[in-house]
């Protein structure tokens, strides 16, 4: 019996050994390539580790505003970011903990419009957009994603583990609904945080979608946006394009580094959950 679960358990990690390496090669042939010249990056056979890197793409790069691309990004991501999670957070504890009259109703409505597709609802949010005057700014992008139903409906999930007793405990102390949500509230919900902040950052990053309609100015363009257009005017270079793209990449390596733990014990909560 023990030698069939060493059995299982060596298979089992060879597998995900060799599920990793085909999740992992892409980003690996994206940094290699970034660092390969044009004629080495279509050489057949491929040329897989650069026996003789050059800065070259980056320097094509840089000649068009990619830090200006790369900042427009981060900046877009981020304040998404930071807006999701205090308003998911705030309206996912008082759909959790607070009974008022239509709470079911309102908390239906989230749930169905996780199921409607953006490009729905597009004519009226370009009206709207180009009537507040934001259309081709950051704001365009932003606004428009900081109603995320999906992340009202994950913290009202985790706002469910917070114990009524503490929350009871609290207003007999006289603490106000701010200081209960601050103190109490947001540590114990602190992993469905983390995993909110991690499924935010990427899904902003990633709306080529969003970003293709609202914005036109090519310096306020992101770097999704702007590494399409370099594909467009360096049609064959792949170079300058993997450089783009190795750059795109960086900034969601850095936040999953960053909440990692959050997000894996946001997992394991959702997982053992009731």
């Amino acid at each position: 019996m023990k030698n069939k679960v060493k059995i299982l358990d060596i298979l089992s990690m060879t597998f995900l050994l060799l599920l990793s390496v085909v999740f992992i090669f892409p980003f690996y042939w994206i940094l290699t390539g970034a660092f390969k010249s044009q004629k080495v990056t279509i050489k057949l056979p491929p040329e897989w580790f650069p026996l003789h890197p050059t800065m070259e793409n980056f320097e094509k790069l840089f000649q068009n505003p990619a830090l200006q691309w790369l900042i427009n990004s981060i900046f877009i991501a981020a304040l998404t970011l930071i807006i999701v999670c205090i308003a998911s957070s705030m309206a996912g504890y008082v759909l959790a903990k607070k009974r008022f009259y239509g709470d079911k109703l309102l908390f239906s409505i989230f749930v169905f419009a996780m199921a409607l597709p953006k490009q729905v609802i597009l004519v009226p949010l370009m009206k709207l957009v180009s009537f507040m005057g934001i259309h081709d700014t950051s704001w365009a992008v932003i606004l428009p994603l900081c109603g995320w139903p999906f992340g009202i409906f994950l913290m009202k999930q985790f706002s469910e583990n917070v114990p009524t007793e503490l929350l009871e405990a609290a207003k007999i102390d006289g603490s106000g609904e701010i200081r209960t949500f601050t103190n109490i509230v947001m540590p114990i919900v602190k992993p469905g945080l983390g995993a909110l902040a991690i499924f935010t950052f990427i899904n902003t990053w990633n709306d080529y979608f969003m970003q293709l309609v609202m914005l036109n100015s090519r310096t306020n363009l992101t770097i999704s946006l702007g590494v399409a257009t370099l594909q467009q005017e360096f049609s064959t270079n792949y170079g300058v394009i993997m450089a783009g793209a190795a750059l795109a990449a960086v900034p969601i390596v850095a936040v999953f580094l960053m909440f990692q733990n959050y997000f894996t014990q946001g997992i394991t909560m959702g997982a053992v959950k009731g």
